[in-house]
């Protein structure tokens, strides 16, 4: 771990790891969109509507998983220091919240033919939405940070505590009486048909390769900036 550390070794890693991670993600991801969109049958209670699981689930998925690995690499930069997981953090900040974002709204679609209604401030939505508001606030705090040249270690402290709204997330179907259904996957079983789980695995597989390829794009640029400004500063003394 200490040796991936090293941003020299990072980025010869990351240089052909990143369009690899893209592109696999890309042509599972629309393998997968494909076999939901076409292949499987409609479902006895949903109908049509339930395709929008390919698309739901694996944003929800990765929504809460942006902001786990904020919290890993904000504790990996509080306890060991190592250079390069205050920029992890912040490269999963952006696409966590788009993900997030998109749960949300696909929810919401779904939710109005199935519920009748747009929104409901149920357990699992209102915690979905207080995760985009965390996403949007770390953003501007670790934005401000750089640009105020003010210690890693604030947004890393509110990374660790956002993940407090992680399992809340995830039990709150079981804690509070919700029109959300309960959880369809856990641990050692599934209540999802074969038929709607196969695909549903393989599409939250290739927008997991998506989302990682974007994490180690975002890092190269963030690192990639950071050597400049350093370049810059070291012109500049120079010259003085």
């Amino acid at each position: 771990m200490h040796g991936f550390a090293n941003p020299k070794r990072f980025l010869a890693l990351a240089s052909w790891l990143t369009p690899a991670l893209l592109a696999g993600g890309l042509v599972v991801s629309a393998a997968a969109i494909w076999w939901g969109l076409t292949q499987v049958p409609p479902d006895r209670l949903m109908g049509e509507t339930v395709r929008i699981i390919f698309l739901h689930v694996p944003a929800a998925w990765l929504g809460m998983g942006g902001w786990t690995t904020i919290a890993i690499a904000s504790l990996v930069f509080l306890v060991w220091r190592h250079p390069l997981a205050a920029l992890a953090a912040r490269a999963a900040a952006v696409p966590g919240l788009v993900f997030t974002v998109i749960c949300l709204v696909t929810g919401s679609i779904w939710g109005r033919p199935t519920w009748g209604t747009w929104w409901v401030w149920d357990g699992r939505l209102t915690s979905m939405l207080v995760l985009a508001f965390l996403y949007l606030a770390y953003i501007a705090l670790a934005q401000a940070a750089e640009r105020e040249g003010v210690s890693a270690r604030i947004p890393a402290i509110f990374g660790l505590v956002g993940a407090v709204n992680i399992p809340i997330i995830n039990r709150s179907v079981v804690w509070w009486n919700s029109l959300h259904q309960p959880p369809s996957i856990t641990l050692g079983k599934s209540a999802i048909d074969g038929v709607y789980l196969v695909p549903l695995l393989v599409a939250v597989v290739g927008f997991s390769l998506i989302f990682g390829g974007v994490i180690l794009a975002r890092m190269r640029a963030l690192l990639a900036d950071i050597q400049a400004e350093a370049r810059l500063r070291r012109k500049a003394s120079e010259a003085a």
